[in-house]
């Protein structure tokens, strides 16, 4: 008797992930416009009136995957910094191997796109993306630049354009899987990432010796 009714308390409980997991998926799909609040129920598979017992309204499901599926990859980036035991070029290379194996590679991979095309329609959903996501995520790029040089790694860089110059290939590769489709006709994500990596680290001109 008590199995069944564990079973539904959990998917209970899962229920607003699950809805927001289907808003995501819609908005990529649809567009925001397009997309119905019974169109995310249908999805999510909930009842039609089961997204109002979390959400009141679309635009609040729209902040909530930026609160609850984008943000906490910021808090994660920050505890791999604060336990990072080897060299600050191995931590450089593993935040940005976090960054695609968690959001390039999934479906959050098109949150710029998103912030693109709605953004500018939602001013509360852009302040939120801009101020909860995208300056946190270069802070931590910045933090990270600065203790590579602070250790005498890294060569000295402005550390105001630093972080926006390492972020936007992964951002432009992220759009680019659901819109402007410039990349190769056969992409390949590591050999990307480790182009990236490879020119960031070590540069384009040869060194002699």
């Amino acid at each position: 008797m008590n199995c069944p009714l564990k079973r539904w308390t959990r998917r209970k409980e899962a229920r607003p992930q699950e809805i927001l997991v289907a808003a995501l998926s819609l908005f990529v799909e649809k567009g925001y416009a397009a997309t119905k609040i019974e169109d995310i129920a249908r999805a999510a598979g909930v009842t039609r009136g089961t997204p109002y017992l979390y959400f009141a309204n679309k635009e609040e499901i729209f902040k909530s995957v930026i609160r609850e599926l984008l943000l906490p990859q910021i808090s994660q980036g920050d505890e791999i910094v604060n336990r990072w035991q080897g060299s600050i070029r191995d931590l450089f290379v593993e935040l940005m191997h976090f960054w695609w194996t968690q959001l390039g590679a999934e479906q959050l991979s098109a949150m710029p796109k998103l912030m693109l095309a709605e953004g500018g329609n939602f001013p509360d959903v852009l302040a939120l993306y801009r101020e909860g996501y995208v300056q946190p995520g270069n802070a931590l790029i910045r933090r990270v630049l600065q203790l590579g040089i602070e250790r005498g790694e890294f060569a000295a860089v402005d550390l105001d354009y630093a972080p926006h110059i390492i972020s936007s290939p992964v951002i432009m590769a992220m759009i680019s899987q659901h819109s402007l489709h410039c990349l190769p006709e056969q992409f390949d994500p590591k050999r990307y990432l480790q182009t990236i990596l490879d020119i960031l680290l070590t540069g384009l001109l040869q060194r002699k010796g």
